[in-house]
């Protein structure tokens, strides 16, 4: 292939020759670099034979004439097409253009108030797609019920397996711990004042309408709506999903529904094993901190706890679950590029994940409230 080049053989008149374009440039640039004029010397540069000249020609070519006459020296173009002419007057026009205004050519710093603005617009349209997949959710579900022979069995209860009794040793383990520090962070309180039994009262109420509920659907989060994203995102990124439609498998009857169904089923039962072992643990520590023994626990516990309160904590849990499994599917569906965007999508599914179940813990205690629940 043929390179850029600059003749000096008839000095004072330079010539130029070739294709002056981006991918031909490299040897003319150390050319222009070693080139010496006397000052106030004449110098026609002749351009009747470059071949081809596209926008990085034209810079270099601009470049190297205001080089020559920055050195002193008078300049004269000639020979260049109408085509090229233009090209390099744009050029020229550029460079005038960042050495009179060189903050100009910089990308402008964006404002406070624009940061803002961009971070809400941002925002706002990540709310909107949510929004938009769970009506897809939506949609998918009404269609299986109206055709249920379209449910895929296999995979929920592979997901209630998964999902379920393979997270019944750190759901357990971490309420019974729970139960209790929330007993022994009681117990040296109501040691000063005499009211020993009202542990009771205490752990019944903190465990099952609250505490349990809201970190079985930590854990879930932390565990199975990471794993959602990982699983869907990687498929995404290695095509598969684009394969599934092409074969006439609808992605979200495969992969969304038998995980929002299982984690329906399974978290309302997981919260269910966390609520005995909560209480369990914190009879535990009132039976060694306040003397309060197990039959007088449990006689206390029935009367202090209502078959409300039991409800109240249990029917949290399946909103919980939608809230986890459409936020996982929704990461793992919007996962672009390779693995790193895959470990993004992950991430971003469990903070998102948890901040919604507690905003809508938060929402419940205030509904709760309001009908005196």
């Amino acid at each position: 292939m043929e390179l850029a080049a600059i003749s000096q053989a008839s000095m004072p008149t330079l010539g130029l020759t070739g294709p002056w374009t981006a991918c031909t440039l490299s040897t003319v640039m150390p050319q222009i670099d070693a080139l010496r004029v006397p000052v106030s010397a004449t110098i026609v540069i002749d351009g009747s034979r470059i071949e081809a000249l596209d926008t990085a020609g034209a810079w270099v070519l601009q470049r190297m004439l205001l080089r020559l006459r920055g050195d002193g020296a008078v300049v004269t173009l000639q020979g260049l097409g109408a085509e090229s002419a233009a090209l390099l007057k744009i050029a020229a026009q550029q460079i005038e253009t960042q050495v009179e205004n060189p903050a100009s050519a910089a990308v402008a710093t964006p404002t406070a108030l624009e940061l803002v603005g961009r971070s809400a617009s941002a925002a706002l349209q990540r709310t909107s797609a949510l929004l938009a997949f769970v009506g897809e959710t939506a949609v998918a579900v009404a269609g299986c019920l109206a055709h249920p022979a379209r449910i895929r069995w296999r995979p929920i209860l592979f997901n209630i397996r998964s999902a379920g009794f393979d997270a019944l040793p750190i759901v357990g383990l971490l309420s019974f711990l729970l139960g209790i520090v929330v007993a022994y962070q009681g117990a040296d309180q109501l040691r000063h004042y005499g009211a020993n039994i009202f542990v009771v009262d205490l752990i019944g109420l903190s465990m099952l309408r609250e505490f349990a509920p809201l970190i079985t659907a930590i854990i879930v989060a932390g565990r199975s709506g990471s794993a959602y994203a990982a699983q869907i995102g990687t498929m995404s990124v290695t095509e598969e999903i684009d394969a599934m439609r092409t074969l006439g498998i609808e992605p979200m009857e495969m992969l969304v529904l038998p995980k929002l169904v299982a984690l329906i089923i399974t978290l309302p039962l997981l919260t269910v094993f966390a609520d005995l072992l909560g209480v369990f643990g914190g009879m535990i520590m009132a039976r060694a901190q306040l003397d309060v023994g197990f039959g007088e626990f449990l006689d206390r516990l029935i009367k202090a706890i209502s078959m409300t309160t039991y409800l109240t904590g249990i029917g949290k849990a399946p909103v919980f679950a939608a809230i986890i499994a459409i936020v996982g599917c929704y990461q793992g569906f919007r996962t672009r590029g390779g693995a790193d965007s895959v470990g993004r999508q992950t991430t971003r599914s469990v903070v998102q994940s948890i901040f919604l179940v507690i905003v809508a813990d938060a929402l419940f205690s205030v509904a709760f409230s309001a009908l005196d629940l």
